[in-house]
């Protein structure tokens, strides 16, 4: 969850949010060496009179600085591919939920049960109970188990929407007549907020993504209740 005059990322929940805050760091520092390189040349070109006329023409620097910043973009490259592939990569789910977008809601529907499905509408600002959140909280919570693999099938029924979920690294978009998937694993128990994340019409801030993570035990007692 976010709090206000937040400058960095949520803290991480799942495995492949923590990659993606690794390689924020990774080219965050990278692009950190060369503004000082850069900043530090201009600073001394500006500062002396001193000309090395040897290196006016001199093809080794040259090749230096042409081959360097190809090794810079494949330092780069590689692991965004790697957490690219780890991305879509969708291994024996254990679950599996399918969400619809709709005007102005989502409606989720646990394919491994029979007619457990339900929508989800944002709680008005004057229905809240005190210490929710205004334009975060929702009727119906998506409930699942944590520490196992959830398969997300995600579509729309009317306009474009997005998923997306900041804390557990999924950002995945609701196009309709397409079904789009995504694979969530949480570390640890909690409440995960959300918002959909793609302009879709005068109430599009007012489209919510609640996720209740928690124990197994506990998600059959769900299950249990709502069947």
């Amino acid at each position: 969850m976010a709090y206000p005059y937040q400058l960095g990322f949520q803290d991480a929940t799942s495995p492949i949010m923590e990659e993606l805050l690794h390689f924020h760091d990774h080219t965050l520092m990278i692009v950190f060496l060369i503004s000082t390189l850069v900043l530090y040349l201009i600073s001394l070109m500006l500062t002396t009179k001193l000309t090395h006329t040897s290196t006016m023409d001199a093809q080794e620097v040259e090749t230096i600085w042409t081959i360097l910043p190809a090794i810079i973009l494949i330092m780069i490259a590689l692991p965004s591919l790697r957490i690219l592939y780890m991305m879509d990569e969708v291994n024996n789910p254990s679950l599996t939920v399918k969400t619809m977008g709709h005007q102005w809601y989502w409606s989720y529907e646990y394919t491994d049960y029979e007619d457990l499905n339900f929508d989800s509408y944002m709680v008005p600002t004057t229905d809240l109970k005190p210490g929710e959140l205004r334009l975060l909280e929702v009727d119906n919570r998506v409930v699942l188990p944590m520490e196992m693999p959830v398969r997300m099938l995600i579509s729309s029924e009317d306009v474009l929407h997005s998923w997306a979920v900041p804390s557990l690294g999924l950002k995945t978009d609701a196009i309709p007549g397409r079904l789009n998937q995504t694979i969530l694993t949480s570390t640890r128990p909690g409440l995960f907020y959300g918002q959909c994340s793609e302009i879709c019409g005068s109430n599009h801030s007012f489209m919510p993504v609640v996720i209740e993570m928690v124990s197994l035990k506990s998600f059959e007692n769900w299950c249990s209740s709502m069947l």
